[in-house]
């Protein structure tokens, strides 16, 4: 943890200063064609109750078969948080009643879970990763079986089940307490993701449901016992994690001011009005009756089969954040954006192999301008047109066209950019575009001078302040050449010939 990481967060209240303390409990699904312990599909937006097998509905002697590659996704996510792997692990019931829960309990893992402490390193400086890291525990990731759903807006009178959702393995990801502010649970939520996403396990959709968290949230004095947690429910986006933690601090620090205590609860997030509110008391693990599951046998995992899975591990978001810095010579902002997705990633090293290889140069050559394109030009067009990289109207390949374009000197900065329009629309690739429009850039010197001529001819009183040392105003005669020659001027040669005129 860098020295700049201790958290200045602070809320203010009538007695002074009080820290936050929060912990998070992400419920991530995960990635399977099947749930945890039947065969039936996991497939999201499925008509209601159409992906339910016997098992999930609980009907009477259906005995569970724990899915094999639930398993294994669980192992490589705690695997690539650096945690511990408990070969030995086993299942559960946590019995509670409620109308989505047919069987009356719920498969988990609470004395023996799959996965054991690890950690995950969080940045808030976007620009430059390093300057502020910090460390943040993850306590335990234990597998289990998520619940259905109760619809309450289909009928005026009555409530619906939909149990497609009953039976989808989920991984629930407990970090410590180590978070002490909004920034920090963020920036920790944003890191899981992207570490999921990578590996595979989770497709971090948290507006689908299949990624959300519970959110603990204490408040105290500075270097006081920890107090009172409540636990905010369910919340399913990084900016409704921040806005709970900001409000339910507050609520407490009034509630303690005002002489009041805090009551350990379950409470909700009301995003339309930026609020917590109470839904029940918080149950301890004795209020569940937990008993080891008697229709499962413990997990037992061999070396074999966690080599394979350590194997499989892709390279993970830190380690080629810094391998873009060092290998590409790309600056730590460039790197850190383009390495915080997966996605991402894939497309940016797609992009510069084909530039590399269009280019016929090394790929540290052609790293910095890709970079610069995608981030600047590529995600700015994306942004306008309400797109993601997925739905680019520009690959890869026409990318890398592009840029090899601008690099032989066949078109300008300039020119690239309205030829980069032109393949939005289009979707044609930039030689044909070049070729179609009579876009080259043009370096011929009698024909800039002549432009350059007539500009200086037309601007007397710029020319007069220039000479006379006003010396910024160079790039207004740059302009204006530019402009005179539709953008197909060769920017070097523009300088260097204006240079000589207007020296003259």
């Amino acid at each position: 943890m860098s020295d700049s990481a201790v958290s200045s967060y602070r809320i203010k209240g009538d007695t002074g200063e009080w820290e936050v303390v929060i912990g998070l409990e992400v419920h991530a699904q995960v990635t399977s064609n099947a749930k945890l312990f039947s065969g039936a599909s996991t497939e999201f937006g499925a008509e209601p109750n159409s992906q339910v097998s016997l098992i999930d509905a609980a009907m009477p002697g259906m005995l569970p078969t724990p899915n094999k590659e639930c398993i294994r996704q669980a192992v490589r996510t705690g695997m690539a948080l650096g945690a511990v792997i408990n070969k030995y692990s086993r299942f559960d019931r946590k019995n509670y009643f409620y109308a989505d829960l047919p069987q009356g309990y719920q498969i988990s893992q609470l004395y023996h879970p799959i996965v054991g402490e690890g950690r995950i390193e969080i940045s808030l400086d976007e620009k430059d990763p390093e300057a502020f890291t910090k460390e943040i525990g993850i306590e335990r990731i234990h597998i289990e079986q998520d619940a259905g759903k109760l619809m309450h807006d289909q009928h005026p009178t009555r409530s619906y089940v939909d149990l497609n959702r009953a039976g989808v393995a989920l991984m629930e990801i407990v970090s410590r307490p180590d978070m002490a502010s909004p920034a920090e649970a963020g920036a920790y939520v944003k890191k899981l993701r992207s570490i999921l996403r990578y590996v595979g396990s989770c497709d971090g959709n948290m507006e689908e449901g299949s990624m959300r968290a519970d959110v603990n949230v204490s408040v105290r004095k500075p270097g006081d016992e920890l107090g009172t947690r409540t636990e905010t429910k369910n919340v399913n986006s990084v900016r409704f994690v921040m806005a709970a933690i900001e409000y339910e601090a507050r609520r407490q620090v009034e509630v303690l001011e005002s002489g009041g205590r805090i009551v350990q609860e379950t409470r909700l997030f009301d995003p339309d009005r930026g609020e917590t509110r109470s839904m029940r008391s918080k149950e301890d693990a004795h209020d569940y009756r937990y008993f080891p599951d008697p229709d499962l046998l413990p997990l037992v995992l061999d070396d074999a089969f966690l080599d394979a899975c350590q194997a499989s591990l892709p390279e993970l978001p830190d380690a080629k954040r810094r391998r873009y810095e060092s290998d590409l010579g790309l600056s730590a902002y460039n790197a850190a954006v383009l390495t915080a997705d997966a996605d991402t990633a894939r497309w940016f090293e797609a992009l510069l192999a084909e530039s590399a290889r269009v280019q016929a140069k090394g790929e540290q050559e052609v790293a910095r301008p890709a970079a610069n394109w995608l981030i600047s030009d590529l995600y700015g067009a994306l942004n306008r047109l309400g797109k993601d990289l997925d739905g680019s109207p520009v690959s890869p390949v026409q990318g890398a066209e592009l840029l090899a374009l601008v690099a032989d000197g066949t078109i300008s900065g300039p020119l690239a950019k309205q030829v980069f329009e032109i393949m939005l629309e289009t979707g044609d690739g930039a030689a044909k575009i070049v070729e179609d429009r009579g876009l080259k850039q043009t370096s011929d010197t009698g024909a800039i001078e002549a432009v350059i001529a007539d500009v200086l001819a037309k601007n007397p009183n710029q020319l007069e302040q220039y000479r006379g040392g006003k010396e910024a105003l160079f790039g207004f005669f740059v302009g204006q050449t530019m402009k005179a020659m539709a953008g197909k001027a060769n920017p070097a040669v523009v300088n260097e010939l204006l240079k000589k005129a207007l020296a003259g």
